[in-house]
């Protein structure tokens, strides 16, 4: 009887173990894009990290889609994803302020960012050119990247000119203030890259600057719906893209990576 009861409780134990090693999310180790067949990758919603890990889903990848990077970034932390793609600069950001993560040598394609406006709005989109072209011939769109990117970080604020006329009204851009160093937040105020750019756009075009967050990919259907003006948030020129908004120039180059945990 003994024996049996003995025999009984090492079956439940193994049965026991069976139940929680299956429980158990199995990492999958990532070395290089090589690796993202199979693996559970995390990406934010939208982005275009999002659309470059929806090619492994046919190799029997799983993506999980947050709405926010430093979500996904967690979720790497916890061991709830494989690796995180997203945009090199965001990237890294997450890096410096996280010691357990790093970012692979392997980049995929370059892309490049432009503020998007609504199909049709060609005044708005010429006079958005022309300031953005002014704005990098006389070298405040370097001015305003350095002082957020590399050893300059910091050093050169931007300031709208004392004398700036804005009776030509406000205009709206629709953020998602979650991609530091193009848009994030800083106490109460939405700060980086973007907001500045378009700062000094709208001081060169002599109008108000009125900055709308939301969800990132709530950013095409509030330009497409009028509600904004313009959207800008460090978002990639896609075929995809342009068959909904127009594109200003581009005014900065940049690539999604991979971060893993070390």
């Amino acid at each position: 009887m003994k024996d049996k009861k003995r025999f009984a409780a090492l079956a439940l134990t193994a049965v026991m173990a069976v139940s929680m090693t299956s429980n158990v999310y199995a990492a999958k180790e990532i070395t290089s894009k090589d690796d993202l067949a199979g693996a559970t990758i995390g990406v934010q919603l939208g982005t275009t990290g999002d659309l470059d890990a929806s090619d492994y889903e046919k190799d029997g990848s799983t993506i999980e889609r947050y709405n926010k990077g430093s979500e996904a970034i967690q979720a790497l932390k916890a061991g709830q994803v494989d690796c995180v793609i997203i945009d090199s600069q965001p990237a890294q950001k997450f890096v410096e302020n996280n010691d357990d993560i790093k970012i692979l040598d392997d980049e995929f394609e370059k892309e490049e960012y432009a503020i998007c406006l609504k199909k049709g709005n060609d005044d708005l989109l010429k006079k958005i050119n022309e300031a953005l072209k002014e704005l990098k011939e006389d070298g405040t769109v370097d001015s305003i990247m350095s002082n957020y990117i590399g050893d300059d970080a910091g050093k050169t604020p931007y300031e709208s000119p004392a004398d700036v006329d804005r009776s030509n009204g406000t205009l709206v851009m629709a953020t998602n203030a979650e991609f530091e160093p193009y848009e994030y937040h800083e106490g109460d105020e939405i700060v980086g890259i973007d907001p500045d750019l378009a700062q000094a756009i709208c001081d060169k075009l002599g109008y108000e600057l009125k900055i709308e967050d939301m969800e990132f990919d709530s950013i095409l259907p509030a330009v497409q719906s009028g509600k904004a003006d313009f959207g800008a948030a460090g978002m990639t020129v896609t075929e995809d893209r342009k068959s909904s908004v127009d594109f200003t120039d581009t005014y900065a180059d940049a690539s999604q990576v991979i971060i893993v945990k070390k």
